[in-house]
């Protein structure tokens, strides 16, 4: 197996693991999403008055729909379909009628899911320097070939990948580095849970390391998946990718350092 697969397995078990990742990403919640007063008052008349119509079109204006339902989307595109589906509608307002307005207001003001806030924080860990080297844009990345790490989004550094590295991935890259004059490419997932979009973050970034450039390629792992188990996500790792450079964002510092 992979060094660094092995070294994340025993860090991920043995060691103060979840405490030191908290460093790269803090998980921390949102604020509550605000409803304005007028909104809101005019939700609890509808409601009161059991004006299903009405209630439907003041909720959709929120930015959180108190319940989930796979009409809302539609709903939302298309608010003359209120009108012209008087059965869905009140359908949905059973629902929340049953679930009354202190739930309604609750559900409608949750902060925005933790895990819909991850995607930027290995960035921001990145710019703040902790792998010894301050991120930099393209041209001054360009223009040297002291170690460095390269600045901006993840599809500017698959851009820069595909014209200066023959990078031919279909994904946009997290991590752009060049290191005693090695090329570097990778992407960071924080895996929460087994299967779903989770299991999609998993895959795609297997298949970095299956895609060719001119460069070292590495997935930068953390979550769920160094815990031994005869999940599809585990097996696949220490099997199909045994030999492949994946490693938590914890070992990156000491990856580079051997390079």
């Amino acid at each position: 197996m992979n060094i660094w697969i092995q070294r994340s397995m025993e860090y991920a078990n043995n060691d103060s693991y979840l405490d030191d990742l908290f460093a790269i990403y803090p998980t921390i919640p949102g604020d509550i999403r605000p409803i304005g007063e007028d909104n809101w008052n005019s939700i609890k008349s509808a409601f009161e008055k059991r004006d299903d119509f009405e209630l439907i079109k003041q909720l959709l204006r929120l930015e959180l729909f108190p319940i989930k339902d796979s009409y809302i989307a539609y709903l939302r595109r298309d608010n003359n379909a209120i009108y012209r589906n008087p059965a869905t509608i009140s359908r949905i307002c059973s629902r929340l009628y049953e679930m009354g307005l202190d739930k309604i207001y609750e559900n409608s003001s949750r902060p925005i899911e933790t895990n819909r806030q991850i995607g930027p924080m290995f960035s921001n860990w990145l710019g703040s320097g902790n792998l010894g080297l301050t991120p930099v844009p393209s041209d001054e990345f360009l223009n040297s070939d002291a170690d460095a790490i390269l600045s901006g989004t993840d599809t500017n550094k698959s851009q820069f990948a595909r014209e200066y590295l023959n990078y031919n991935g279909g994904g946009g890259l997290d991590f752009v580095a060049r290191i005693n004059r090695q090329m570097i490419i990778g992407e960071a997932k924080f895996l929460t849970d087994f299967g779903g979009h989770q299991a999609n973050q998993f895959f795609a970034a297997m298949r970095l390391l299956e895609s060719s450039a001119d460069a070292i390629k590495i997935a930068i792992l953390d979550g769920i998946i160094y815990i031994p188990g005869n999940n599809r996500m585990h097996q696949t790792m220490i099997t199909e990718y045994q030999n492949r450079n994946i490693m938590s964002a914890l070992l990156l510092h000491d990856f580079i350092g051997v390079l």
